[in-house]
This record gives structure tokens, sequence and C-alpha cells, in this order.
């Protein structure tokens, strides 16, 4: 088993890379954060959420709202401790039960893969980094979220250590820098 770990901050293209990836390599991509999503829609884990934030994070159909989420957790470290503490059981057991699999390649897909232990498992350790103001205005326009919610959940992204990576690559989201990122990756996995 061979573990390909792309980390980045969000909308700096880091999915998008991990896809075309796993498609040319004919490997299993999991991108960690739908993980994520998914605990916070497991019943056990969304009352306990209810219980420390209130059922204000409800949506109208009575399921976490991550927005309402999101505003309350990026504005408080202490507050993001507890959603990860919650959360964080239910995604360890999800990968490490993908990974019993033993299949050849995986490729894991988060912008906080840093922080965990899947990290120091990785064979490649991939950095994506794109140019902020571009990856600002694909954020707004994907996520559909206001300017001040971005900087909130900004203010709680990873500065990375440039020297913890195999490969950092500058993404300028055309279609020639997609198609080298993945040659060179896919190359390195075949030597």
């Amino acid at each position: 088993m061979k573990l390909i770990g792309i980390t980045g901050k969000t909308g700096s293209g880091k999915s998008t890379i991990g896809k075309f990836l796993s498609q040319k390599l004919n490997c299993i991509y999991i991108d960690i954060d739908k993980i994520g999503h998914e605990a916070t829609s497991n019943s056990s884990i969304a009352k306990k959420l209810c219980e420390e934030f209130g059922e204000d994070i409800l949506d109208n159909n009575k399921n976490i709202d991550r927005k309402k989420l999101g505003n309350i957790v990026f504005s408080n470290k202490d507050k993001m401790e507890v959603l990860t503490n919650l959360t964080w059981g239910y995604m360890q057991n999800k990968l490490d039960n993908i990974l019993s699999k033993n299949d050849n390649y995986y490729i894991f897909d988060w912008a906080l893969l840093p922080m965990v232990k899947y990290f120091d498992m990785c064979d490649i350790k991939i950095l994506i980094i794109s140019d902020e103001t571009k990856r600002k205005e694909r954020i707004l326009k994907r996520d559909k979220i206001s300017k001040e919610y971005l900087e909130k959940r900004e203010r709680n992204t990873l500065d990375y250590s440039k020297l913890q990576f195999d490969y950092i690559f500058n993404n300028d989201y055309s279609t020639k820098t997609l198609n080298y990122i993945i040659d060179t990756i896919y190359n390195k996995t075949k030597n």
C-alpha cells in the first residue's frame, strides 16, 4: 500500500488535482473533509454538537448547518477544538477502515492533513499553493459565502512548513499546470 497526501488551503485546487491523479493511477481518492461532513451528519454526533453549541446550528430540516456551525467554531479556537474532539474519532475509524483494505494506492486530500497521523504515513507529501486573490475568488464563488465568513475561515487555516513536503506546486488553475502536476506525481509513483 502507498499513500499520497495532498494538502493546501481551501480553494488551492488540491481536490481537482487529487481526483485527476486518482483516475490516472486508478486508485482510491479520499476527500477527508467529506468524511468530516459525514461525521456531523451522524445522529449521535449531531446530538452532541447540539448539546455543545445549541440548536441554532440546525437548518429547517433539523440537520447540522455547516455554515452556522462554522460561524461559531471559526471564531473561537476552543470551540473548534470541541468540534474536532467530537468528530475526529468517527473520521479516524472510517479512514483506518479504508486503509485496512490494503489497495495499491490511496490519495488523501485534506487541508488539515499535516495535523494528523496519516500525514506521517504518506509516501509522497504534496503541498498545493496558489495566488491568494484568485484562490479567495474561487472560494467565494464555489461555496457561495460572504467575504466576512471567508475571513473567519481563513483565520483558522494552517501555516504549512514547506520543509515537510516532497513536492510543492504553484497552481495557476490552467490545464497546462494541472497536467504538469499530475504527470510529475504519476511519474514519481512509477519509479
